[in-house]
């Protein structure tokens, strides 16, 4: 028979949410409620009658409460097959009851290594007990219901109201898929703080502990957080992801106030522009437009509405049906003048009340609060699926200092010259490769991305500083007397000159190309001051 008719139920959750109500429907439908510690004290304040966990086994709760539901008479009571003669058996000579419900929900570890605590404190929020009753209850889901999530409660309580007590053997086969998952999820970031979190703070060192920062197993426990319409095509399908594992996120904890919901490329290219500007987080107002996950223009000035105007005016085109990123509190002029053109997405740390009314007038735009920035400099991975496999790589949080920074021409940069090097530089960084960058000014004049050669990206953020000229009525293009990045060395130097001939005056690359030399030498003939940095920012 599939129904099951819950008599006894085990209760042990860290959150409370919703427990005295869930409580009240079990004891209506006189179902005896067993419990431990604070969830027992929760019950009874409620006004519950429970029985002790200690009272079930016969043995206390002990070494400050890590052992106290491990212990057959739980086990037992939950795995035990309820029509096998044997195990009927055993269950009576040795008196143990039958456990119909298990209500769990786990320490909260994720939460405490979240907010820094010591750790001494970590691992005392490693759940034993917990996972192994989640597990025993799904393991027998035939006659046992296992919630691990309040929000499961009320269908629970539908489901007892509408079965006169008892379960149906399809809603426990969902409940014992969801706590797997659960319990997946909890070891895996266990796990993965072991691996580096632990092992990168712990004082033997992550070498030590295990030889490498990449351990021999990475589980990956990701909660399903949105189903989106679609994927990068509307023939695929896409879904958001979080967890432990992937870190916290300004994107994943913005507060959306309005506009349909995020698409699979709106996650994307916002992400992209949150990652950029938050190289400018404690820099002057800064804005950051992407088009497909690429920059076309960013700027920073004296005004969040300075800044967005000189952005724009680099790529006015790519910018309709943008993405639009800001490090400051968005403000009613920036408002009205971002309103002015389509875009998809404006993402800032805050906004005031009269930049909101602005922007509810846009009903496809979507606003996203989101708060602090992201550190540029923090620690952390990024993987990407391949056929077969997954490639795992430390974040890109590079960043350059002025020792390493090496004038390899005659020519030195000038102070103005360096600070629109640095610019660029920090703009290439998230550029796809091949990246070019022209800046002046604190300004992309012209950006070059993704294409198979160096050369046709200088030559296409050459031809966009030109185009971008000739709309804003501009007597010469923001290239003239503009400084160039490239995130990786030039192999040849007709990239370089190519550079030249759109007027840049000087260069800030890595270096360490076997024509080195060659492209020096073509430098100083141009009287280009050329900085080498030591460092490549490829982006694929």
């Amino acid at each position: 028979m599939s129904d099951i008719k819950i008599k006894r139920a085990l209760l042990s959750v860290s959150d409370k949410a919703g427990l005295a109500e869930l409580g009240a429907c079990l004891a209506k439908h006189g179902v005896e409620l067993v419990s431990t510690g604070g969830t027992a004290k929760a019950l009874r304040d409620a006004g519950l009658a429970v029985m002790d966990i200690s009272d079930l086994t016969g043995f206390p709760e002990m070494m400050d409460g890590r052992v106290k539901t491990l212990h057959p008479k739980v086990h037992g009571g939950l795995l035990a097959v309820r029509d096998n003669d044997e195990h009927l058996a055993a269950m009576a000579t040795h008196e143990i009851g039958a456990i119909d419900l298990v209500v769990v929900n786990l320490y909260p570890f994720a939460a405490t290594v979240a907010k820094g605590a010591e750790r001494e404190e970590i691992i005392e929020n490693i759940d034993i007990g917990g996972p192994s009753m989640v597990r025993s209850a799904a393991k027998n889901h035939a006659s046992v219901a296992i919630v691990t999530d309040p929000t499961d409660y009320a269908e629970l309580i539908d489901a007892m109201e509408a079965g006169e007590g008892a379960t149906g053997l399809a809603f426990r086969i969902r409940l014992a898929a969801k706590a797997y998952a659960h319990t997946a999820a909890y070891d895996a970031a266990i796990a993965n703080w072991f691996a580096w979190d632990d092992a990168f703070t712990h004082p033997l060192g992550a070498e030590a502990l295990q030889g490498t920062p990449f351990p021999a197993t990475m589980p990956i426990g990701l909660t399903h957080s949105e189903t989106l319409r679609y994927g990068e095509n509307p023939h695929q399908m896409a879904a958001l992801y979080t967890g432990p594992a992937l870190g916290e996120g300004a994107l994943t904890g913005a507060q959306q106030l309005q506009g349909k919901e995020l698409s699979y490329n709106n996650y994307n290219d916002a992400d992209a522009a949150l990652e950029l500007v938050s190289e400018f987080r404690d820099g002057p107002p800064t804005v950051v437009i992407v088009k497909h996950a690429n920059p076309c223009g960013v700027a920073s000035g004296d005004t969040l509405l300075e800044a967005y105007q000189a952005a724009l005016a680099c790529d006015s085109v790519s910018a309709f049906g943008g993405i639009i990123a800001v490090n400051r509190p968005l403000d009613a002029e920036t408002a009205e003048a971002m309103a002015a053109i389509f875009t998809e997405v404006v993402a800032a740390p805050g906004a005031s009340d009269e930049a909101k009314a602005i922007f509810a007038k846009k009903k496809n735009l979507r606003l996203l609060i989101t708060g602090q920035l992201p550190d540029p400099a923090r620690e952390g991975f990024m993987i990407k699926t391949i056929a077969g496999g997954m490639l795992v790589q430390s974040r890109d949080n590079g960043r350059l200092t002025q020792d390493q920074l090496r004038t390899v021409t005659k020519r030195a940069p000038t102070t103005q010259e360096l600070t629109d090097c640095l610019f660029a530089w920090t703009v290439a960084k998230h550029v796809k490769s091949n990246a070019i960058v022209y800046a002046k000014d604190n300004a992309t004049a012209g950006i070059g991305a993704g294409q198979m050669n160096r050369l046709e990206s200088a030559r296409i953020a050459a031809w966009k500083a030109k185009d971008a000229a000739e709309k804003a009525g501009w007597a010469e293009p923001r290239t003239i007397g503009s400084a160039v990045a490239s995130d990786a060395f030039f192999p040849f130097a007709d990239g370089l000159l190519a550079a030249v001939e759109a007027g840049a005056t000087a260069v800030i690359q890595p270096g360490g190309s076997i024509r080195d030399d060659e492209v020096i030498a073509a430098a100083d003939e141009a009287r280009l001051a050329m900085i080498f940095t030591g460092m490549r920012h490829f982006r694929h």
